[in-house]
Protein backbone atom coordinates (compact mmCIF):
# COMPACT_ATOMS: atom_id res chain seq x y z
CA UNK A 1 0.00 0.00 0.00
CA UNK A 2 2.62 2.54 0.92
CA UNK A 3 4.51 1.62 -2.23
CA UNK A 4 1.55 2.35 -4.21
CA UNK A 5 1.37 5.86 -2.69
CA UNK A 6 4.63 6.20 -3.50
CA UNK A 7 4.46 5.24 -6.89
CA UNK A 8 1.11 7.82 -7.43
CA UNK A 9 3.43 10.33 -5.47
CA UNK A 10 6.48 10.46 -8.31
CA UNK A 11 4.20 9.89 -10.94
CA UNK A 12 2.47 13.53 -10.09
CA UNK A 13 5.07 15.19 -8.97
CA UNK A 14 6.88 14.61 -12.74
CA UNK A 15 3.99 15.45 -14.46
CA UNK A 16 3.82 18.66 -12.90
CA UNK A 17 7.33 19.10 -13.18
CA UNK A 18 6.73 18.59 -16.56
CA UNK A 19 3.76 21.26 -16.90
CA UNK A 20 5.89 23.93 -15.07
CA UNK A 21 8.86 23.34 -17.56
CA UNK A 22 6.41 23.49 -21.14
CA UNK A 23 4.56 26.26 -19.31
CA UNK A 24 8.01 27.94 -18.76
CA UNK A 25 9.14 27.40 -22.41
CA UNK A 26 5.56 28.41 -23.71
CA UNK A 27 6.49 31.88 -22.28
CA UNK A 28 10.17 32.23 -23.33
CA UNK A 29 8.87 31.55 -26.91
CA UNK A 30 5.99 33.81 -26.57
CA UNK A 31 8.64 36.33 -25.53
CA UNK A 32 10.59 35.48 -28.65
CA UNK A 33 7.54 36.19 -30.53
CA UNK A 34 6.72 39.83 -28.53
CA UNK A 35 10.45 40.31 -29.65
CA UNK A 36 10.14 39.77 -33.22
CA UNK A 37 7.07 41.98 -33.75
CA UNK A 38 9.06 44.81 -31.91
CA UNK A 39 11.73 44.00 -34.52
CA UNK A 40 9.71 44.29 -36.92
CA UNK A 41 7.58 46.98 -36.46
CA UNK A 42 10.83 49.44 -35.87
CA UNK A 43 12.62 47.60 -39.35
CA UNK A 44 8.86 49.43 -40.47
CA UNK A 45 8.90 52.62 -39.05
CA UNK A 46 13.22 52.99 -39.96
CA UNK A 47 12.73 52.00 -43.48
CA UNK A 48 14.96 48.97 -42.53
CA UNK A 49 14.67 46.45 -45.37
CA UNK A 50 17.53 44.46 -44.49
CA UNK A 51 15.96 44.51 -41.29
CA UNK A 52 12.71 43.54 -42.69
CA UNK A 53 13.77 40.84 -45.02
CA UNK A 54 16.10 39.03 -42.51
CA UNK A 55 12.41 38.48 -40.51
CA UNK A 56 10.64 36.37 -43.33
CA UNK A 57 11.25 33.51 -44.96
CA UNK A 58 12.46 32.89 -48.18
CA UNK A 59 9.32 31.21 -49.24
CA UNK A 60 7.24 33.32 -47.29
CA UNK A 61 3.20 33.91 -48.44
CA UNK A 62 1.76 37.38 -47.70
CA UNK A 63 -1.99 37.37 -48.48
CA UNK A 64 -2.00 41.42 -48.06
CA UNK A 65 -5.92 41.50 -49.53
CA UNK A 66 -8.25 39.15 -51.55
CA UNK A 67 -6.55 40.17 -54.76
CA UNK A 68 -3.18 40.97 -53.58
CA UNK A 69 -1.16 38.01 -51.99
CA UNK A 70 2.54 37.90 -52.92
CA UNK A 71 4.63 34.62 -53.01
CA UNK A 72 8.27 34.51 -52.31
CA UNK A 73 10.45 37.23 -50.16
CA UNK A 74 11.56 39.05 -53.18
CA UNK A 75 7.73 39.81 -54.05
CA UNK A 76 7.26 40.51 -50.48
CA UNK A 77 10.26 42.69 -50.14
CA UNK A 78 9.91 44.26 -53.84
CA UNK A 79 5.98 45.63 -52.44
CA UNK A 80 7.38 46.72 -48.83
CA UNK A 81 10.44 48.72 -51.02
CA UNK A 82 7.74 50.40 -53.29
CA UNK A 83 5.51 51.37 -50.19
CA UNK A 84 8.46 52.63 -47.86
CA UNK A 85 9.72 55.21 -51.01
CA UNK A 86 6.20 57.18 -50.46
CA UNK A 87 5.59 56.75 -47.24
CA UNK A 88 6.60 56.39 -43.56
CA UNK A 89 5.17 53.48 -41.20
CA UNK A 90 4.19 53.62 -38.42
CA UNK A 91 2.14 51.11 -35.97
CA UNK A 92 0.05 52.91 -33.93
CA UNK A 93 -1.92 49.94 -32.21
CA UNK A 94 -0.29 46.23 -32.15
CA UNK A 95 -3.10 44.24 -29.94
CA UNK A 96 -2.19 40.53 -29.76
CA UNK A 97 -5.20 38.54 -29.61
CA UNK A 98 -3.52 35.22 -29.27
CA UNK A 99 -0.18 33.24 -29.78
CA UNK A 100 -0.43 29.50 -30.57
CA UNK A 101 2.84 27.81 -29.82
CA UNK A 102 3.43 24.15 -31.20
CA UNK A 103 7.21 22.84 -31.38
CA UNK A 104 9.11 25.71 -33.68
CA UNK A 105 6.01 27.17 -35.31
CA UNK A 106 4.26 29.94 -33.47
CA UNK A 107 0.69 31.78 -34.91
CA UNK A 108 -0.18 34.96 -34.08
CA UNK A 109 -3.26 37.08 -34.45
CA UNK A 110 -3.08 40.50 -34.05
CA UNK A 111 -5.59 43.51 -34.28
CA UNK A 112 -2.93 46.79 -35.91
CA UNK A 113 -3.85 49.93 -37.39
CA UNK A 114 -0.40 51.70 -39.40
CA UNK A 115 -0.66 55.27 -39.63
CA UNK A 116 1.23 56.34 -43.11
CA UNK A 117 2.40 59.30 -43.71
CA UNK A 118 3.14 60.80 -47.63
CA UNK A 119 7.50 61.40 -47.79
CA UNK A 120 6.68 64.19 -50.80
CA UNK A 121 3.04 65.63 -50.81
CA UNK A 122 -0.48 63.85 -49.96
CA UNK A 123 -2.66 62.79 -47.14
CA UNK A 124 -1.48 60.78 -44.24
CA UNK A 125 -3.55 57.47 -43.87
CA UNK A 126 -4.79 54.64 -40.80
CA UNK A 127 -5.13 51.47 -42.20
CA UNK A 128 -6.92 48.98 -39.76
CA UNK A 129 -6.31 45.07 -39.37
CA UNK A 130 -6.09 42.29 -38.08
CA UNK A 131 -3.73 39.71 -38.69
CA UNK A 132 -2.75 35.90 -38.59
CA UNK A 133 1.18 35.58 -38.97
CA UNK A 134 2.66 32.20 -39.11
CA UNK A 135 6.13 31.89 -37.92
CA UNK A 136 9.25 29.17 -37.90
CA UNK A 137 12.41 28.82 -36.02
CA UNK A 138 14.84 30.11 -38.26
CA UNK A 139 19.11 30.24 -36.81
CA UNK A 140 19.73 33.03 -39.56
CA UNK A 141 16.77 35.50 -38.07
CA UNK A 142 17.86 38.13 -35.74
CA UNK A 143 14.86 37.10 -33.48
CA UNK A 144 15.25 32.90 -34.35
CA UNK A 145 11.81 33.54 -35.72
CA UNK A 146 10.83 34.55 -39.54
CA UNK A 147 7.11 35.00 -40.65
CA UNK A 148 6.69 32.17 -43.55
CA UNK A 149 2.30 32.50 -43.83
CA UNK A 150 0.21 35.65 -43.25
CA UNK A 151 -3.04 37.07 -43.60
CA UNK A 152 -4.43 40.53 -43.41
CA UNK A 153 -7.81 40.92 -43.02
CA UNK A 154 -8.58 44.88 -43.25
CA UNK A 155 -11.10 46.29 -40.93
CA UNK A 156 -14.53 47.02 -42.12
CA UNK A 157 -15.56 49.71 -39.42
Amino acid sequence: MKFKIIKHTIILSLIALSACQNNEKQAVVEQEILENGRMIRAAFAAGDLAQIESLHHPDVVKALGYNDVKVGRDAVINGIRETLENYNLEFVENNIENIYIQDDVAIEQTKFSIQGTPKKEGSSFLFKGRTMVTYVRDKNSPSGWVTIREIIQPATE
